[in-house]
């Protein structure tokens, strides 16, 4: 049986995909992440880039890649680039609602493609300016899109979450599942 890999060295990913109970190791290949597109195509396409790059290094294998955007006004949000811009970034979320878009890539041991995109709405309530400077100082918002961790401290903050917990983390579970069903890792029943 063909093993399995996490194209992805996000640890929030290696956690989550832990929780479906699957063996899995890890190899996150250097890819192109520069776009133009918007953030419901951007995820779709990058994540097909990292499954792709993994699967010609890891041919047979069955291939799991990941990419997660987050948006406010279809203007997306990846990661900081340093606390100025963590600051604009949650400036930007605080007391309204965003996006989150993961995409989803599964390379079978074939090398078929089976591909899917979670989008859940996020809601934010307001955050005084010292607040989210007394977040950023806690160094959280910087590897994360958005500025945001939603398992972490700016839970104080998050009044609602319409969609998939997990693919506001970085791996819609659910999807996850059904993905890997279709490359063959478990049976549907």
């Amino acid at each position: 049986m063909a093993g399995l890999v996490l194209a992805s060295a996000s640890p929030r990913r290696r956690e989550l995909l832990a929780l479906l109970g699957a063996a899995f190791t890890v190899d996150a290949p250097e890819v192109d992440e520069t776009t133009d597109l918007g953030a419901r195509e951007a995820v779709q396409l990058l994540s097909r880039r990292k499954a792709l790059a993994a699967a010609a290094l890891h041919p047979g294998e069955i291939i799991l890649a990941a990419d997660t955007l987050v948006a406010v006004d279809d203007r997306p949000l990846g990661k900081p680039a340093d606390e100025a811009e963590a600051f604009r970034m949650l400036r930007s979320l605080a007391d309204r609602e965003h996006h989150v878009f993961t995409g989803v890539t599964v390379v079978d041991a074939r090398g078929g493609v089976h591909a899917g995109l979670d989008v859940s709405s996020v809601r934010f309530g307001p955050m005084s300016d010292r607040e989210i400077l007394g977040y950023i100082a806690t160094g959280e918002p910087m590897d994360k899109a958005g500025a945001y961790a939603l398992q972490g401290r700016a839970a104080a903050w998050i009044e609602r979450v319409d969609g998939t917990p997990s693919g506001v983390i970085g791996l819609p579970l659910p999807l996850t599942r059904r993905l890997l069903q279709e490359a063959g890792l478990w049976a549907a029943d």
